[in-house]
């Protein structure tokens, strides 16, 4: 269900509401503008279009999302690939992917594909999560530093080699105020009666005081590097389409979609878990979907759930989407009445900003927990995933990463499975007692577990053992909860083979489900004679045994 019409039927849109989701709302759209501007920036674009895709988005989800209290917007997930699109295509190729990415999301969750994107392995989440984190902050280094010239690479670790060659030549203003930045975004907090003022507010705040004051010329400003900042919310317009440009841009545009799901739906289950709600995941998926549709159109650029800001959303007293649109209003009303002053904001504070975010994604924490914990086969899943992250490309590591999970799990099923010939005291155990006593030469065997195309081997391995060739083989099947096309050719295979060599084979105890497969499948025939499937386990073993060798 939509959110806001959910919240509409509780009562949370009343006026007695109003007040404690309206202040949350300016409290998280003000902490949202220093944020929209370095994330856009290292995005490859100018600072005012993070505050429309916050504008944009953020009003959106709040409107269709399956979540009360998301706010939305851009964050630093997608900096990776985002400045890589821009690079690459420019910012209409951007604007391109990130519409493309919006009907990807919206087709996703009409598909219903909302709780399986929930299921993604931990490992691979905080593998390519940790990933991105490092990215950025090396990326930051350049206006953290204050360093002379833009730093190029095709690979991480041919960039991280020029910054450090270039290291020694920082420009010590700069350095120094971003030092003093980061220190305040992190500590700033904690000091009595700045509490309730946020640490990358508070840093971008004393840094741009600092810069105007003593006007330090070799410091890098937003005006000084961007120019001004528009004052107007740009006409809407649509970005220039060809399908060329739409084949090249698929990747990136899946990319981006996954990554706004995985995220968006992560974010709102911090926001359950904190306000004790419940999302609808697949309407989530559609509310991003249309913000990412809309967003471009005004000049904005990919956007999802942001776990911090829905985080201090809900802190200061969010209840409603209520909050979430007034977030977007505030952020307007601060483009179209403060813009001129954004351009005085130092880029190394908000290089120090962003510095605080990759600390926060990175999970550093979760990580070193997650290494020395897990088991042996998820640490190297998030390593690779975290090293191809870094090393090579973060679409690669992620489709990695799933697979080796998958992978994994299939293994892990495999083995669980069990396919063993019954023991005579299980036998007799069983068997009713009007049913003659079970022969040397009728075998018995019990599938354990779901019969599919991990499991092939243990059926094949067992049937094969025979040490004599049995008169009639039984295949119990009670503990099968499913079957697909692999273990019901695998079974026709070993049926076919031990008929051929005059053994009869019966299948007995099927759950419905099953028996339907094999009927459709022709392993089954209820007009065959002799009959090859029995309802229980009695009815076969009274029919087998009690026929003359």
């Amino acid at each position: 269900m939509i959110a806001i019409v959910e919240a509409t039927r509780a009562g949370l849109l009343r006026r007695e509401h109003w007040s404690r989701n309206i202040v949350a709302g300016i409290i998280v759209g003000i902490v949202a503008l220093p944020l929209a501007m370095a994330f856009a920036i290292a995005s490859g674009v100018r600072p005012e279009r993070g505050i429309y895709t916050a504008i944009v988005a953020g009003l959106t989800v709040s409107l269709f999302g399956g979540c009360r209290i998301q706010i939305a917007g851009p964050t630093g997930a997608f900096i990776v690939i985002l400045a890589a699109v821009t690079a690459r295509h420019g910012v209409d190729g951007l604007l391109l992917a990130t519409a493309m990415a919006g009907l990807i999301l919206i087709t996703l969750g009409l598909a219903g594909f909302g709780s399986v994107l929930r299921f993604i392995p931990d490992p691979v989440v905080t593998g390519f999560t940790a990933g991105i984190a490092v990215v950025i902050w090396i990326g930051q280094w350049r206006d953290f530093f204050g360093l002379p010239a833009m730093v190029s690479g095709e690979h991480f670790h041919e960039r991280l080699w020029a910054l450090l060659k270039t290291l020694p030549h920082l420009d010590l203003p700069t350095t120094t105020l971003a030092l003093g930045s980061l220190l305040i975004a992190v500590y700033g907090p904690r000091i009595p009666h700045l509490a309730r003022i946020p640490g990358p507010l508070l840093a971008m705040v004393v840094a741009t005081t600092a810069q105007t004051v003593a006007g330090l010329d070799s410091v890098a400003t937003i005006s000084s590097t961007f120019g001004a900042i528009s004052s107007e919310f740009p006409i809407p317009s649509l970005p220039a389409i060809s399908f060329d440009r739409i084949v090249s841009l698929l990747p990136s545009a899946f990319t981006i979609a996954m990554l706004g799901a995985i995220e968006s739906l992560l974010s709102a289950v911090v926001a359950d878990n904190l306000a004790g709600t419940r999302h609808d995941s697949n309407q989530e998926l559609i509310g991003q979907g249309i913000a990412n549709v809309i967003a471009p159109i005004f000049g904005g650029f990919a956007a999802t759930g942001a776990i911090a800001r829905t985080a201090t959303n809900f802190r200061n007293g969010a209840t409603s989407p209520l909050a979430g649109i007034v977030h977007a209003l505030t952020l307007l009303v601060i483009l179209l009445v403060l813009a001129p002053l954004a351009g005085r904001i130092p880029l190394c504070a908000l290089a120090a900003i962003l510095f605080v975010v990759a600390w926060n994604m990175s999970e550093t924490r979760r990580f070193l927990e997650m290494v020395r914990t897990a088991p042996g086969a998820d640490v190297a899943i998030l390593l690779i995933t975290f090293l191809l992250t870094v090393f090579a490309d973060l679409v690669i590591a992620v489709n990695v990463g799933v697979i080796l999970a998958m992978l994994l799990f299939v293994r892990r099923m495999a083995n669980a499975v069990k396919v063993r010939r019954q023991t005579d005291t299980e036998l007799d155990s069983q068997r009713a007692p009007n049913v003659p006593p079970i022969t040397d030469d009728v075998a018995v065997f019990v599938i354990e577990g779901p019969l599919f195309f991990g499991a092939v081997d243990q059926l094949e391995q067992a049937l094969g053992e025979l040490t004599h060739q049995p008169r009639a083989v039984i295949i119990r099947l009670p503990q099968v909860p499913f079957l697909d096309i692999t273990g019901i050719q695998a079974l026709g295979t070993e049926i076919q083979a031990l008929e051929k060599r005059g053994v009869r084979v019966a299948l007995t105890e099927a759950r419905s489900n099953v028996l339907r497969k094999l009927v459709h499948a022709g392993l089954i025939r209820k007009s065959a004679h002799p009959l090859r499937y029995y309802r229980t386990f009695a009815d076969g073993l009274a029919d087998l045994v009690s026929v003359t060798p």
